[in-house]
Formats: structure tokens, C-alpha cells, sequence
């Protein structure tokens, strides 16, 4: 599904990622942890193709394809999908009118979407402007529900559990496992595959991981990916002994 080749990235002329390597299969959903400022969100609007951020060295594939010369609107076609960490509020636009351009039009799809508008609580939101005096939690609500009708196979989430409050982290995790259920019925995976998308969650606290099962995780410390493992273990060592471990633990086997 996603694989990155020694990526480099400068923003205003400084680098900000320093050979990036990282694959995430078909199925699979793996978190990125790291402190903030860490280099996260700028390899995930790299992978969206943000124009400011400049890729220097390497790849992005998308199903094998080079996606480094394809606008944003290109890679969304080819079924990436984007939650930002905090998405803009939009004056004038509300969240029906999104829902219209995207949600599909046959009755199955209309019923479909009318189930995820009553099972989220999405309803009161549609007449509002988009994120206009939302909470933070409510904001990604909105923004999750637009991402989970439009079903992309590649889902990616810039920290979906900064500014949720514990009692919406529940709903957002649920609403995230739903946007990665696989619902191509004409796809066939393995049996060993859970039936589900691609995706790829960038955390700086993981709290969102006790409501999502991901296969690995993946540490940025300063735009390089120091280490990658058991997301679970990886955390627990990381709230113990701080992101440095990561750096000590690399450095370890270097030597």
C-alpha cells in the first residue's frame, strides 16, 4: 500500500526529514510516535503533497506508484485519505453541503450514510459551518465522518487524540475503526488479513491506541525513524523512560 524510500524534505530551505524509510502493507495500520516537533506532521503533508514541504531524496509509492508528482486532488483520487491534527474552520460551507459532494448516490450508499449520521450523532453538526465553534472533540467528529463516508484505502490521522476529551476518545475510536473497515465487498483478501484499509496514525500520547489495534509502530525523533516494534511495548517504554530510549536504544545497536 504505502512505501517510503529514503525520504529527505526541506521546508523554507532547512531539512526537515532525514532518510525516511517506511512500508505499511495492504491491511495494515501502524502508529507514528514522537515527541512534538518531531518531524510527524510534515511527513504526513509530505505524503499528501502539501506544496511548501519539498521532497529533496527518495519515493512516496502508493500501490507501487510514484505519487511524487501528483497533486493533492491526484492522490485523494487514488484513495489517500487526510485527518489533520487540527483542521480549519470553514465560514459559509456547512458540513451537509460537504456531504453532498462526496457521499455516494445509490440507495445503498444514501442508506449507509444515514446509519453513520445517527450512530456518531453526526446530525446536529450538518447545518453548522464547517468547525465553526466546535470543541476539539467535535471537530474531529466532523472531520472524521466526511473521511469515513468518502472511504479511502489508505486512512492517515494526524494526532486524532490531541484536544479529545476521555469521553469522546471512545466515539473517535470507534469512528476511526469504522473508516477502516474495508467496505470494497469486491476486494478479496487473504484470510490471515483482518478485513480493513490501510492506515497510518501519527501520536505523540497514543491514547487513541487503546481503542485501535495497529500492527506496528514506527519512532520520528528529530525527522528520522530512530525504531520500530510492538506499538504497545514501544509506549510503555517510552511514558518510563522518555524518547531518548529510543536514541539510546539505536545508538546500542550501531555499536
Amino acid at each position: 500500500m504505502l512505501t517510503i524510500n529514503n525520504l529527505h524534505v526541506e521546508v523554507q530551505d532547512n531539512e526537515v526529514l532525514k532518510s525516511v524509510n517506511l512500508e505499511i502493507p495492504d491491511g495494515e495500520v501502524h502508529a507514528l510516535f514522537g515527541p512534538n516537533g518531531s518531524g510527524k506532521s510534515v511527513l504526513i503533508m509530505t505524503i499528501m503533497g502539501y506544496p511548501e514541504y519539498k521532497v529533496t531524496e527518495g519515493s512516496i509509492l502508493i500501490d507501487n506508484k510514484d505519487i511524487l508528482e501528483l497533486d493533492i486532488n491526484e492522490r485523494v483520487k487514488l484513495g489517500v485519505g487526510l485527518s489533520e491534527q487540527r483542521p480549519p474552520t470553514i465560514k459559509g460551507v456547512k458540513l451537509k453541503n460537504l456531504l453532498e459532494l462526496i457521499e455516494h448516490k445509490d440507495k445503498k450508499g444514501q442508506l449507509y450514510v444515514n446509519d453513520m449520521i445517527e450512530k456518531f450523532n453526526i446530525r446536529k453538526f450538518l447545518d453548522r459551518n464547517i468547525n465553526d465553534g466546535l470543541s476539539g472533540g467535535e471537530i474531529k467528529q466532523s472531520e472524521l465522518f466526511l473521511l469515513l463516508i468518502s472511504n479511502p484505502k489508505l486512512l492517515i490521522l494526524d494526532e486524532p487524540d490531541s484536544g479529545v476529551d476521555p469521553e469522546k476518545l471512545k466515539k473517535i475510536g470507534g469512528m476511526i475503526n469504522e473508516s477502516l473497515r474495508d467496505k470494497r465487498f469486491e476486494k478479496r483478501l487473504p484470510s490471515n488479513h483482518l478485513n480493513r484499509n490501510s492506515g497510518l496514525i501519527a501520536t505523540h500520547s497514543a491514547a487513541i491506541l487503546d481503542y485501535i489495534h495497529v500492527d506496528k509502530a514506527h519512532v520520528m525523533i528529530n525527522g528520522e525513524i530512530k525504531c520500530y516494534g510492538n506499538a504497545n511495548i514501544l509506549m510503555d517504554q517510552i511514558k518510563e523512560n522518555g524518547y531518548e530510549y529510543c536514541i539510546n536504544c539505536q545508538h546500542k545497536n550501531n555499536m
